[in-house]
């Protein structure tokens, strides 16, 4: 950013501002505002501090039933052609993968992108808390706005860099790339290409379908959630 003004002698800042901006849509992506009145020419706040969204998990990651409290994150893979970035929205219930989007940055898109890819699989998911951390693709009002319009509660860590408010969706991170990939991939002698094949097939198929998960009484997270259902309507 350039910013010229004319100073009097006396250090005052008179005449008019030119300001130069060379970031793109810089409202639309939450990163600075600029506000002027008569006392202070101007002023830059942070619109991703300003549009951040209460905890409202407070780490309580436990859910009674499917859909109502769910998690998101982006994690980064090396590949030999480039860095592949995994967005995810897991069921706070089951662990599920509710939806899942990769590419090869993590720009706004990507997390549009997740959560649309969710509520198709799920529409019910209209109404949940999803929970994030505060990132810019999160606190962005695109991001933002498409939450809105499906009615989605929007939840943030209580601070920017207190890992520990998601920690449940790092851990999740974690026990993919220690089951699927260390020891197992030189990930950088694979094509992004190859990564999202291998990920996208551990994710939909063994994690969600196959994959005992001690959190669930060891139940894969789609069996828990099938046996859920069926106690519903043996209830009704």
């Amino acid at each position: 950013m350039i910013f010229l003004a004319l100073k009097t002698e006396d250090g005052r800042i008179t005449g008019e501002i030119s300001f130069y901006c060379r970031m793109l849509d810089i409202s639309r992506q939450g990163f600075y505002k600029y506000l002027a009145n008569k006392d202070r020419p101007w002023k830059y706040q942070d619109l991703a501090d300003a549009m951040k969204s209460d905890d409202l998990l407070k780490r309580d990651f436990h859910s009674d039933a499917p859909l109502e409290k769910c998690i998101t994150d982006i994690t980064e893979i090396p590949a030999s052609n480039g860095k592949l970035y995994v967005s995810a929205i897991f069921d706070c219930f089951d662990l599920n993968v509710l939806g899942l989007a990769m590419g090869t940055n993590m720009k706004v898109d990507l997390c549009i992108q997740t959560l649309e890819n969710a509520l198709t699989a799920y529409p019910e998911l209209e109404g949940a808390v999803i929970h994030s951390d505060r990132g810019t693709q999160y606190t962005s009002e695109s991001y933002r706005q498409t939450i809105r319009e499906h009615h989605i509660h929007q939840s943030m860590n209580s601070a920017g860099g207190r890992c520990h408010d998601n920690a449940r969706c790092e851990s999740m991170w974690a026990r993919m790339k220690t089951e699927l990939l260390y020891d197992r991939y030189d990930t950088r002698k694979m094509t992004v290409e190859e990564l999202k094949a291998l990920i996208w097939r551990y994710f939909l198929s063994y994690w969600n379908n196959r994959r005992i998960c001690s959190a669930n009484g060891g139940l894969p997270p789609m069996i828990k959630r099938r046996q859920y259902y069926e106690d519903l309507e043996l209830v009704a």
